[in-house]
């Protein structure tokens, strides 16, 4: 058998780590049977990644920088700042109902991860990393439309993406075209109200224990 290095082996472990994960769950994931998966053997994951947390966290960077490659190519080049937002929100979506089963188990990984503290890193990076390309695209449609935005463009993106993620789950959990649908496109309307000041969040009063 010829020889593989492990600069070669590593993508093909993570592709079956997310094979495997995807079709039986992140509690499916041992590092035996990724080896098994890729029918390798167990030695050999132990011997690129270390540990099974070492894998999962290539896994989630994987995963990361997918989902970052969807923003950035839903993302139109012209247009104005609401279509921008709406065209993004619609194209993003679109990844739920063509790839469910990424986005369940890029958040079964993140709810692993929370448990983990040798993957918190991971976890942090990952919703660093979305926020920030959420934000400058936010940011980019903002200055090339000439919209002045009424709060800082990370936090709109931290609005939109908190909005979806929770979109999301509901998909994964109950679905309902028809209503995701409204609530879609009542995400969009409140993330643009928030960037143009008619959502003025210091005006909903806070409330305190």
């Amino acid at each position: 058998m010829a020889h593989v290095s492990a600069a070669e082996r590593r993508p093909q472990l993570i592709k079956a780590a997310i094979d495997l994960m995807t079709r039986e769950g992140v509690a499916a994931g041992s590092t035996r049977a990724i080896a098994a998966e890729l029918g390798v053997a167990q030695a050999t994951v132990h011997y690129i990644f270390g540990t099974k947390e070492g894998l999962y966290r290539a896994v989630m960077e994987k995963l990361t920088a997918e989902l970052i490659s969807q923003v950035e190519q839903a993302t139109p080049e012209k247009g104005g700042f609401e279509e921008t937002i709406g065209t993004l929100a619609a194209a993003l979506w679109h990844t739920v109902h063509e790839q469910p089963a990424s986005h369940q188990l890029l958040t079964e990984l993140m709810m692993f991860a929370l448990r983990t503290p040798t993957l918190a890193e991971a976890r942090q990076s990952h919703y660093r990393d979305v926020t920030e390309v959420a934000a400058r695209v936010v940011a980019e449609a903002a200055e090339r439309t000439g919209q002045t935005l009424a709060q800082p463009a990370e936090t709109i993106a931290r609005y939109f993406l908190a909005g979806f993620d929770g979109l999301v789950m509901q998909h994964l959990s109950l679905p309902d075209e028809e209503a995701e649908q409204i609530c879609l496109r009542a995400l969009v309307s409140a993330v643009l109200a928030l960037a143009d000041g008619r959502l003025d969040p210091t005006a909903i009063p806070a409330r305190t224990s």
